[in-house]
This record gives C-alpha cells, structure tokens and sequence, in this order.
C-alpha cells in the first residue's frame, strides 16, 4: 500500500503546481516595485550628491552630509538585496526566501539606522532599542550559521 505521504495525489500536485506560479508571480511582481524604488532611490541619491558636494560645495567628510549619502547608499543596497532575493523565487531555484536572508537585510536596516541616527536627539531608551536588536538579529543569524554548518 503506498504511503500518501510519499505520492502526492494528482489534484495535490496541481494546487501545488498552481501555486509555485503565484508565488513567482507575486515575486515577479515585488521585483517590478524594487525596481521602481531602486529608480526613485538612486535619482535622489543622484541629486544629493549633486546639490550637497558639486554645486553645495559641503565638505564630504561633514556628518550630515556623510548621514544623509550613505543613508541613501544603504536604502538602495537594502532594496537590491531584496530583488536579488526574490529572483530565487521568480526562476524557481528556491521555492521560500530563506531566513539567513532575511536576517542579514534586517542587519543592513539596522546598520542604516545607526548611521543616519542623530545622537543629539535620540534617547538612551532609543539607543538601547536598537541595540538590543541588534545583539538578537546578530545572535539570530550566528544560530542560523551554525545550525546550516551542523547539516
């Protein structure tokens, strides 16, 4: 007698079938909004460095200027991992976006919040936040390695 387990039925593979086509669908659909977000991005980033250090003349080293360029480099690289994620999905190498992924675009997030903070206006509760989630995502993703190291 064969295990169902085993041998899907031939309905079960068709729900399956169809939907593998609407997740790459929806992720085909994901990557066309990144893009959008990636165009609007780096035309902003192209008018920051633009009006700040051609015509602005601001020193490039000045904190507010570093904040605001490398705030805007990291959004667009945030936005580019997440379209080369979700390419897995649309060619079908993976089925799910794996969690190792998820982890380090959160790590790059956080990463991004600490450079464009202004530590005159936030609060020691703030910074402890943020910290704190920052020790959790890297211990999160140390569990991740280890645990994909041991299979």
């Amino acid at each position: 007698m064969a295990n169902p387990e085993q041998e899907p039925s031939q309905p079960e593979s068709a729900v399956h079938n169809y939907y593998r086509k609407f997740e790459s669908f929806i992720a085909l659909l994901l990557t066309f909004i990144i893009i959008v977000i990636v165009i609007v991005a780096i035309s902003r980033l192209a008018y920051s460095v633009y009006s700040m250090l051609l015509v602005g003349m601001k020193d490039p080293l000045d904190h507010k200027v570093f904040q605001t360029i490398f705030g805007e480099i990291i959004t667009l690289l945030i936005a580019l991992e997440f379209s080369h994620t979700l390419q897995y999905v649309v060619t079908r190498q993976q089925s799910i976006i794996q969690t190792t992924v998820v982890v380090l675009i959160a790590i790059l997030a956080l990463a991004r919040k600490f450079i464009i903070l202004d530590l005159d206006k936030v609060s020691a509760g703030e910074l402890l936040g943020l910290a704190a989630a920052t020790l959790a995502l890297g211990l999160t993703y140390l569990i991740l390695k280890i645990k994909r190291n041991n299979y």
